[in-house]
């Protein structure tokens, strides 16, 4: 019955009379339930009155928590954010930061302490931040895990309004269970009502359980969608990195992954290029090649492609000259398109790697590879002959068989070139070539290489290219003229050649780099000790005080390049400052030849003989032959103004050839303009002054080689004979007359070694 009522109930049906089985209490029982029924239905729509009033009243009451705990943080932020502008402007204001202009950007001052990197961590605009995080987009990873919080934080709010309308509801329906009067059918009613308020609370909870699922799984999938779009270093960082500390300027590239990706695809465009080298396309690879060393920087540069370069043309076999030719050709366009630093890097790597193969005696083609792309930079006028001369020498040191080699393969590329530029160092170099041969003549079994390279020499030294086998200029001489093209020079006499000796290439990282400008060299002896600031400023601006100007007025220096050379010369500490100083002022051809005059003319005026006009220009002889010629000709001039010289002058000049003789920074051909046939008294007279000092202080052996310069020259046969015979009628009859009997057997003495270096003949070669 009570399940059949619950049925007529929910459907809305009355009961009908054939349920109750006796007729006298039919009636009653049918009269109830109608009363029963309509009672229900009002209490039903009533209840679900008041249970839609309380929902609507509950989703009100939710929103407005929300909002109330949404707006109180957001001006809890809002606050937080004011407090923390206020503080800013505070310290601004003590810092002195808000009178300047352009806030913008960072105050000097910042960078220069390394402030800068350190605000990266904070400010993810900034450049630095990238050091730290590696990326600008960890902000929205921050923001990301800050709505996350918010959100569980509503969540936990709501749980809790939810928990505590549940007990309410309980409590409420415990107060209406208590106040029952006991009516079996009200009871049955409370029951009813008591399960359809449970069922609608049922549904509304799994409702709000299937939102916040939901809500869960959106939250969720979002997640996965920014972790996705994330690049895989940021998933990483996120959770591996910390904040980052202060890394010094010089630590920041180390280990850097970014940076080594860089030089890798740097050193495989390099490679490509070089690859492509040849003589039709040389110049698209240089073009190419300059435009990389545009865009990335002069060190990497440098180092790739002189490491490149060392790959392709040094290995364990003989390589092409061809190859080789190329390969150096290229190097010497960079070095005079781009800048000297390129040639010198590239120079200095090769004279430093052939040290070490050299020492290491390998018994591989290397270190013939390396000596061949030295000799081909000194073909393409990248160095100096100064180098060439400083191997060969190095290489006469020793004498082996491996150096007898290397010697002919050097002097077979740039034998002739040698004996243009510097004959008479050439033919220092073949003489002593012949003592270590004579010397060394029981130590070679097979004495064929030794009179093959003497033979060698010989050619040279008589410039005949026949007798060279397989000598072929021409494929080096078609290189020059492609060179001539491609290289555009600011002005025609400019002279690009690294003057570099093998001792200051290897002593480069001890000593400095003077060869190049702006780099750092503690070479010279006065290194050490305090200058006067005055005069260094006044040397290096130009500006010398009014005393040694007037002084240049006095000796007539009338030009600015002579004014300037003067006031070098007065205002240096020593020879070699002056030096230094003098070759700093970047003369062109024609006035570096003022050096010399001016040097001439302030030795000349001295009342003594001063020796630090000599010495510096010994030094400028021994740093480049056009200074050797320069002198010759000035001493030329002063040979022929002989009769008009003051005796201080006189002496002065004497003092200066016996020096340069002496030194062996000039040649006795210097004389051969002077005619023996016809000499004067002023002339007789410097002869005999220069000729007794000669011989008197000069050891017999420097003596030989004094004299023997000019022995074996057939044009210099004149001047051979008029030296013999002034030296036997001027200088030793007056000697035997005059001077004391133990000077005058050692002014014969000194004579027959001088006759004897004057007619040794160097036509045919001895072993």
């Amino acid at each position: 019955m009570k399940k059949a009522r619950m049925k007529s109930h929910y459907e809305g049906k009355k009961k009908s009379p054939c349920l109750t089985p006796n007729d006298g209490k039919s009636t009653t029982k049918t009269e109830n339930p109608d009363k029963k029924t309509d009672k229900s239905k009002d209490v039903s729509k009533a209840a679900s009155a008041d249970k839609d009033k309380s929902k609507k009243k509950e989703s009100t009451k939710k929103g407005k928590q929300v909002n109330r705990l949404k707006e109180s943080r957001k001006m809890a932020l809002l606050e937080a954010n004011e407090q923390e502008d206020r503080e800013i402007k505070k310290l601004e204001r003590f810092l002195g930061l808000n009178k300047r202009k352009n806030k913008k950007t960072l105050p000097q001052s910042f960078v220069t302490d390394g402030l800068d990197y350190i605000l990266g961590v904070l400010d993810s605009g900034s450049a630095a931040a990238g050091m730290y995080r590696g990326d600008d987009d960890d902000d929205d990873d921050d923001m990301e895990m800050a709505k996350e919080n918010f959100e569980k934080l509503e969540e936990s709010d709501t749980q809790q309004s939810e928990e505590d309308e549940k007990a309410e509801d309980e409590m409420a329906s415990e107060v209406s269970e208590n106040d029952d009067d006991g009516d079996d059918d009200e009871e049955e009613d409370d029951k009813e009502e008591d399960e359809e308020e449970d069922v609608s609370e049922g549904s509304d909870e799994l409702m709000e359980s299937d939102a916040a699922d939901e809500e869960n799984e959106e939250k969720s999938e979002d997640e996965d969608q920014s972790d996705e779009k994330a690049p895989p270093s940021l998933k990483s960082e996120a959770v591996t990195t910390e904040p980052g500390k202060y890394v010094p300027p010089q630590l920041r590239n180390a280990g850097d992954d970014k940076r080594k990706a860089e030089l890798e695809k740097l050193r495989r465009n390099i490679k490509g290029l070089l690859n492509r080298l040849s003589e039709p396309n040389m110049g698209f690879v240089c073009s190419q090649l300059n435009e990389l060393f545009m865009n990335y920087s002069r060190k990497d540069m440098n180092d790739t492609l002189t490491e490149v370069l060392l790959a392709a043309c040094v290995t364990p076999t003989l390589m092409p000259d061809r190859l080789v030719t190329e390969h150096v050709l290229l190097v010497s366009i960079l070095h005079h398109s781009v800048g000297l630093e390129v040639g010198a890097h590239f120079l200095e790597t090769v004279v430093r790697r052939f040290d070490e193969v050299y020492k290491s005696s390998s018994e591989g083609k290397e270190c013939d590879n390396l000596v061949a792309i030295v000799a081909h930079l000194y073909n393409f006028q990248v160095v100096h002959s100064t180098l060439i001369f400083d191997i060969l020498k190095l290489l006469l040191g020793s004498f082996l068989e491996k150096d007898i080699e290397l010697i002919l393969f050097v002097l077979k590329n740039v034998g002739f070139a040698l004996r243009k530029d510097d004959p008479l160092a050439l033919k220092e170099l073949i003489s002593e070539a012949q003592r270590k041969a004579n010397d060394t003549r029981s130590k070679f079994q097979d004495q064929t290489r030794v009179r093959f390279m003497l033979e060698t020499m010989l050619a040279l030294k008589n410039n005949d290219i026949r007798k060279i086998p397989g000598y072929d200029p021409e494929p080096v001489e078609r290189l020059k003229k492609l060179q001539r093209t491609l290289i555009h020079r600011s002005s025609g006499g400019s002279d690009v050649k690294l003057r570099v000796s093998l001792e200051n290439l290897l002593a480069a990282e001890q000593v400095g780099r003077w060869w190049i400008v702006g780099s750092s060299w503690s070479g010279v002896p006065m290194i050490g000790k305090q200058e006067d600031p005055t005069a260094k400023h006044s040397s290096t601006e130009g500006r010398f005080s009014a005393k040694v100007l007037e002084l240049a007025r006095k000796q007539r220096m009338n030009t600015e390049v002579r004014r300037n050379i003067f006031c070098v010369l007065m205002t240096s500490e020593d020879y070699l400052d002056a030096f230094e100083k003098l070759l700093r002022m970047g003369l062109k051809d024609k006035q570096e030849r003022e050096i010399v005059h001016v040097l001439m003319d302030c030795c000349l005026q001295e009342k003594t003989f001063n020796g630090f006009y000599a010495v510096l220009g010994e030094k400028f002889c021994s740093h480049d032959r056009r200074f050797q010629m320069t002198f010759q000709f000035s001493l030329w001039d002063k040979f022929r103004e002989l009769p008009n010289l003051s005796s201080s002058t006189f002496n002065n000049l004497v003092q200066l050839v016996t020096h340069f003789l002496q030194r062996k920074c000039l040649s006795l051909s210097i004389l051969k303009v002077i005619e023996f046939g016809e000499l004067d008294k002023p002339t007789v007279r410097f002869l005999r002054q220069v000729l007794t000092k000669l011989l008197k202080d000069t050891d017999p052996e420097d003596l030989a080689a004094i004299f023997g310069r000019i022995s074996g020259i057939p044009q210099l046969a004149m001047l051979r004979e008029g030296l013999k015979l002034f030296i036997s009628h001027f200088l030793l009859k007056n000697a035997q007359t005059q001077a004391p009997a133990e000077q005058a057997a050692l002014l014969s003495e000194r004579a027959e070694v001088a006759a004897k270096a004057m007619e040794a003949k160097e036509a045919t070669l001895k072993l």
